[in-house]
């Protein structure tokens, strides 16, 4: 058989932590808190339009020859500026990559640093995105908690005296994808001077730390970086428009040579064309002025999704409080499995999906969480959404957990 040539990495008999994330749902009724998307009428369509014509007249033929492996230099030195604005991070355009979206960036990360069997520790719950991408290089993964304030330090030092070979560890430290937890200021710190004498990388992987509902942005992870071992990576997909496919990130030394060398291999270069416009929009507009109004939306869409879960779902199920991002993780008791209730009842009764939290953890070992986002649904749906779910929620505690 011709599966029997293919890689080991990509065994079509293991599935992706990305497939079958969001299920279809034909029925008009359907209201959909699986993908993490944001809202499309926020959307600068006729302004990026605009940035198009611009850049195409402005560059002539010259915008659709071949570039450069890093990207648009202005763009870059925009990013730099950006994140040394409201990351504290000191970097200039020389150490920004532009790439095909965030996803990109991990996976160029994933490709530079790690050996069939390398250790990597990850935060659980985490980005199913970056479990895909690590999966394909097949490494050994720690799992380490989540606490209120971001990964629980103890645990990982723990974890580190245990497995001295971890490589890697990858965080969400910004409204963090799955679960809206913010990593403290103190934890950051902590952390780098754990990555220094324990001689590991972090992969800082922050797109949401813009949109923050109480506060600024807090200073990046990088910002604490002593001895260039943070990879910092963002992208504009969610607070611009996902289609423009544009994420970044900012390394030096022999991490950005070897992240260059991996994305040479990989597609030669950056979109210029896409990038062009987006750096002639930067020009015209103010960005943090998009993000203030993303953030007034965003903040009363999470709002609803609280009040909602507090009013409609049972005591027995716990969820966080994000104050930014997309997304909110709620935990049932561990009798109950996330999965087969989506398919046996959330879907075909309710007409809510969501993503199960199985796939958010590197064993595939946890069954009882999900992933709800509330960036693409109106309050009013978002409390209809789930006086729908709490309702078959409610009745799978029941069955597991009987009143007596």
């Amino acid at each position: 058989m011709l599966k029997d040539l293919l890689a080991q990495r990509v065994n079509p008999d293991v599935p992706s932590a990305l497939s079958g994330l969001f299920p279809k749902d034909d029925d008009p009724r359907a209201l959909s808190f699986a993908a993490g998307s944001p809202r499309e009428d926020l959307f600068p369509v006729a302004a990026m339009q605009a940035a198009f014509t611009t850049a195409i007249a402005e560059n002539g033929a010259h915008l659709f020859q071949y570039q450069t492996a890093q990207g648009n230099p202005a763009l870059r030195a925009k990013l730099a500026a950006r994140i040394g604005k409201w990351g504290q991070v000191t970097t200039t355009a020389d150490q920004v990559v532009l790439t095909n979206g965030g996803q990109q960036a991990i996976e160029l990360v994933a490709k530079a640093l790690l050996n069939v069997g390398d250790e990597v520790a990850v935060e659980v719950p985490t980005y199913i995105g970056a479990l895909a991408a690590f999966d394909l290089y097949q490494p050994t993964y720690h799992a380490v908690p989540l606490q209120a304030d971001g990964l629980d330090l103890n645990r990982l030092e723990d974890t580190l005296k245990q497995h001295p070979r971890i490589k890697l560890l990858y965080t969400v430290p910004d409204y963090h994808n799955p679960t809206g937890i913010t990593m403290s200021v103190t934890k950051r710190k902590q952390l780098v001077d754990l990555a220094n004498r324990y001689d590991f990388i972090i992969l800082e992987d922050s797109p949401y730390r813009d949109l923050g509902y109480t506060h600024d942005p807090l200073p990046a992870i990088k910002h604490f970086d002593t001895e260039g071992r943070v990879v910092f990576v963002s992208s504009l997909s969610k607070i611009l428009m996902p289609g423009l496919r544009t994420g970044w990130l900012v390394a030096e030394g022999d991490l950005l040579t070897a992240i260059l060398r991996t994305r040479q291999a990989s597609d030669l270069e950056a979109n210029n064309v896409v990038h062009a416009a987006i750096n002639a929009y930067l020009d015209t507009h103010d960005l943090d002025a998009h993000v203030a109004a993303l953030r007034a939306n965003y903040r009363d869409q999470c709002a609803a999704l609280v009040r909602a879960l507090t009013a409609y779902f049972p005591d027995e199920v716990a969820f966080t409080q994000p104050n930014g991002g997309f997304f909110d993780w709620v935990t049932l008791p561990p009798e109950v499995d996330t999965a087969d209730l989506l398919t046996r009842a959330a879907i075909p009764q309710a007409h809510v999906s969501y993503v199960p939290g199985t796939n958010f953890y590197p064993a595939r070992n946890v069954h009882n969480g999900l992933r709800l986002c509330f960036t693409g649904l109106t309050p009013d749906e978002i409390d209809l959404g789930m006086q729908r779910l709490g309702t078959v929620i409610k009745a799978a505690v029941r069955e597991v957990r009987p009143v007596v």
